[in-house]
């Protein structure tokens, strides 16, 4: 505290005597005030293109991280909306069984194909099938919501069960299994534990 300052000869005599150890830092720690200098910036740059350049990378090296992890299901990298052992719970439930809900769209497409035949009992009987299949699709997602409410209080506990989760798995169940983000990682039948 009160010593002479060493001389840059005698420094560097100190790290050459002391031997290198495994595991250690093998070095002296810095100054408080020469760290502080080090991460000075100002508040405003002065460099405007410059910082708004590397804004733009480091956005964009977000957004492809995130992507590749909506393909591998990093979870590191997910959006809050994906991430956690619960939500990956929640997909993997989902995306391991059949739900009647993916069937939807393909159905709406062959229904807006069938809409173009004037023939009234067509008509009718599509009007039906479709009603028939969303109320279907309706009840199977309610059943696997509460076997999946159940699976989830019994592995994480009922305070894990939040508010959200319902629509998180009947939205993934409803979409086309191709087409879900992020990615599912397990095969049909393949429950998880």
């Amino acid at each position: 505290m009160f010593g002479r300052n060493k001389t840059l000869n005698e420094q560097q005599a100190e790290t050459v005597a002391r031997p290198q150890r495994e595991g250690a830092k093998n070095r002296p720690t810095p100054r408080r005030r020469d760290q502080e200098a080090a991460r000075k910036r100002p508040l405003v740059v002065t460099d405007r293109k410059a910082a708004r350049e590397a804004e733009r990378t480091h956005r964009r090296e977000a957004q492809l991280k995130q992507r590749s992890a909506m393909v591998t299901g990093d979870d590191a990298n997910l959006p809050a909306r994906d991430k956690g052992p619960v939500r990956r719970f929640v997909r993997d439930y989902v995306d391991a069984r059949w739900n009647l809900g993916e069937f939807m769209l393909p159905v709406m497409l062959v229904v807006l194909a069938l809409s173009f035949i004037r023939v009234a009992w067509v008509f009718a009987v599509v009007s039906v099938g479709v009603y028939v299949l969303i109320l279907v699709a309706a009840v199977d997602a309610f059943l696997m919501w509460r076997r999946l409410k159940k699976r989830l209080a019994a592995k994480f506990g009922e305070a894990k069960v939040e508010r959200g989760l319902a629509m998180y798995a009947v939205m993934r169940g409803f979409q086309i299994r191709r087409s879900r983000m992020p990615r599912p990682q397990v095969k049909r039948g393949q429950l998880p534990s």
